[in-house]
């Protein structure tokens, strides 16, 4: 499943939106989510760090986070890191949770393709950046933070043994 859908005819803003859901060198996120068990979205494999919840969580919250620095014209940072950048628990408290976690990552996707698309100048400082935060260097960050994490949630899979 594609999660965005490029409408633009400008080839770096077309790489950019589909970069973003990247599935042409790797598995995208909704790959790697789908079909994954109840039972298993908590546990940390031996080895990992993390449970299948906490990198959904983190890929939420992390992107939800560049998207408000990039069209908040008030953005502040005000997240610690690393705490605030993952959720406390490792498992979610119910399948609503775990749906919610998946629908604000798509949103915030949906919305960082809105970016790519509606920015005039990519090349500009975010208004509440600094030290050459660009709209290019957001998205891009958030392509690689994408697909780092991703390709960290299906090993995780793997060591649960729940990849299909």
């Amino acid at each position: 499943m594609t999660l965005i859908m490029s409408d633009t005819t400008d080839p770096v803003r077309e790489h950019l939106i589909r970069a973003l859901d990247w599935q042409d060198a790797h598995v995208g996120f909704e790959k790697a989510v789908d079909g994954l068990p109840a039972d298993r979205r908590g546990l940390r494999p031996a080895g990992f760090e993390h449970s299948p919840w906490e990198l959904v969580e983190h890929l939420r919250i992390a992107l939800e986070d560049i998207l408000d620095f990039c069209v908040n014209a008030r953005y502040e940072h005000n997240l610690a890191w690393p705490d605030d950048y993952w959720p406390e628990e490792p498992a979610p408290q119910d399948d609503a949770a775990w749906m919610a976690g998946i629908a604000g990552y798509r949103r915030a996707i949906a919305g960082m393709a809105r970016v790519a698309r509606e920015i005039e100048d990519l090349t500009a400082t975010v208004p509440t950046g600094k030290y050459g935060q660009t709209y290019l260097r957001a998205l891009l960050l958030a392509v690689d933070h994408n697909a780092y994490h991703v390709g960290q949630l299906v090993s995780v899979r793997r060591a649960l043994g729940v990849w299909p």
